[in-house]
């Protein structure tokens, strides 16, 4: 397929644009995005005290739900609860206070906390991913960023579709510093592109799902979708409280009849996960209990019971769902890779670190693309969205490692105060880096911060094997190797921060003299 010179032309800029526009955003969430493949296993690395204690049992369980429901009737309308198992040893009970703040209880702890146990960390890095830490407005934005996403891509793929083979092999290291960078934008671009047009679709149906429901309830819907929205998008029915009180069914009646339907059903594996009550204690209490059934894609089940007698109320399991679950849990699977067996998450975690890179490298092709090769200085333009690159992109990366520090710290030192302060470690970092790329020459400040992020990043298992006593090689004896795999990884990307500013150094002082990452020469004007 050919296309005119016009038309090349054409996308070229609409490529070149679009991922400028987008870029930064889209760094920020494929960088947090490759780290949320752990995010079982943060909580854990987060608080590894947790693998020490004693497995809890679902008769633990059972004393959680009954002492949050005696001291908070509120919680009675609707709650949600954790069972003990591998990724949550210790359940947790949620729900919303008359305010509709949540709160989270767990054992010893039922006075209602706004922060849950251990899932700090986790929920930190999953906000950068989805909403850039930014309050209410952050999904939108992010779902009107995929749809950019998704357009970059498209156009991009007009302009490589007639050359995709030479592209797809072509790696040309050497001198020409532009041309490997090039090559390495369009050899990672086109061989992951399946999954880039994958994360760009579901990024952006997961994040503006809402926003398209209320454009088609008047169109479409007659006004009525809000009302039929809960029955489209959980299994239970709704079901209004009697004022009968029962005495409800135990848990492990409950667990034990879930798991016998689900296998009923064709599931051969089903293990129950957390579960949602209403109108617990009434004559009409309904429960839902959602399990892993496998390796299907979008293994997550769910079984709707009456909560007093176990009656089975509606089901909507793997292979089984109606169109509405079907397409929302093929959607977040995708997404995240919650399917498959144990190298699908290090694929999707290659692949975050990979997208990253994309849009990284081609903010450095727009600055290189504009360089005055015969001029000592530089365009204000380029040295300006140098210093940003700089110091946005590469600063996400020092203060994502800096909450992994601090959360440690915070988690032994004080507590109370993990969480809170593991956020404004992470966000006041993250300003300071921008600020310090804003101030600092580009070749000064990408030496810099690569050096920072490659010190800050070697500190998280030195400070984690510190404060727990649980190193790298203690962990894999131990068989932690949740806590193995969040250490050895955060290692390995030390070492690669601190090649990327060996190699930052390198140019500065021996690339092309008239480039905004170039030390100046004598004579030079640029700063």
């Amino acid at each position: 397929m050919k296309f005119s010179s016009l038309t090349l032309r054409t996308f070229t800029t609409l490529h070149t644009w679009v991922g400028l526009v987008a870029g930064f955003a889209l760094f920020v969430a494929f960088y947090a995005g490759a780290i949320t493949v752990f995010h079982h296993d943060l909580p854990l690395w987060q608080s590894p005290h947790a693998m020490e204690q004693p497995a809890q049992t679902l008769e633990d369980a059972q004393r959680l739900l009954d002492g949050v429901l005696e001291r908070h009737p509120e919680a009675r309308r609707h709650i949600g609860m954790t069972f003990p198992g591998a990724e949550t040893p210790q359940s947790v009970a949620y729900w919303q206070d008359a305010k509709g703040t949540w709160l989270f209880a767990w054992a010893d702890q039922y006075d209602g906390s706004p922060t849950a146990p251990q899932a700090g960390l986790a929920e930190l890095v999953n906000e950068l991913h989805y909403t850039l830490g930014l309050p209410v407005a952050g999904i939108y934005l992010m779902g009107m960023v995929s749809l950019l996403y998704g357009l970059a891509l498209l156009s991009g793929l007009v302009i490589h579709l007639p050359k995709l083979l030479g592209d797809l092999f072509a790696l040309r290291p050497g001198r020409n510093l532009k041309q490997m960078w090039q090559d390495a934008h369009n050899v990672i671009g086109v061989l992951s592109l399946p999954f880039h047009l994958l994360f760009a679709v579901t990024g952006a149906l997961l994040c503006l799902v809402f926003l398209q429901m209320a454009a088609l309830n008047p169109l479409i819907y007659d006004g009525k979708l809000l009302a039929a929205l809960p029955a489209a998008m959980d299994t239970a029915p709704i079901r209004a409280a009697a004022g009968q009180p029962v005495r409800p069914g135990s848990l492990a009646m409950l667990h034990a009849r879930a798991i016998a339907v689900a296998n009923d059903q064709g599931q051969a594996r089903f293990e129950p996960a957390y579960l949602k009550l209403a109108n617990a204690g009434d004559a009409n209490a309904v429960i839902e209990i959602t399990g892993d059934g496998g390796v299907s894609l979008g293994p997550l089940g769910a079984v709707a019971m009456d909560a007093n007698t176990g009656q089975v109320l509606h089901t909507q399991l793997p292979g089984r769902r109606d169109a509405n679950h079907a397409t929302l849990a093929a959607a977040y699977a995708l997404h995240f890779g919650e399917y498959g067996n144990g190298l699908v998450p290090w694929l999707y975690f290659a692949l975050g670190l990979g997208g990253a890179f994309l849009f990284y490298s081609g903010n450095l092709l727009w600055i290189e693309s504009r360089r005055k090769r015969r001029q000592q200085e530089q365009g204000r333009a380029q040295v300006n969205m140098a210093r940003a690159t700089v110091g946005v992109c590469i600063g996400l990366c020092v203060a994502v490692s800096a909450a992994f520090v601090s959360v440690q710290l915070l988690e032994h030192l004080a507590p109370a105060q993990a969480d809170a302060g593991m956020r404004w470690t992470c966000f006041l970092v993250w300003g300071g880096c921008a600020l310090w790329g804003a101030l600092r020459a580009p070749w000064q400040a990408a030496r810099e911060l690569l050096w920072a992020a490659a010190i800050v990043t070697a500190l998280i298992p030195l400070v984690h094997g510190g404060m727990s006593g649980l190193w790298l090689w203690t962990s894999a004896q131990r068989g932690y190797w949740p806590l193995f795999w969040v250490d050895g990884v955060a290692l390995a990307m030390a070492i690669g921060f601190a090649a990327m500013a060996r190699a930052s150094s390198r140019r500065a002082l021996h690339g092309e003299p008239n480039s905004v990452w170039s030390r100046p020469r004598p004579g030079n004007a640029l700063s």
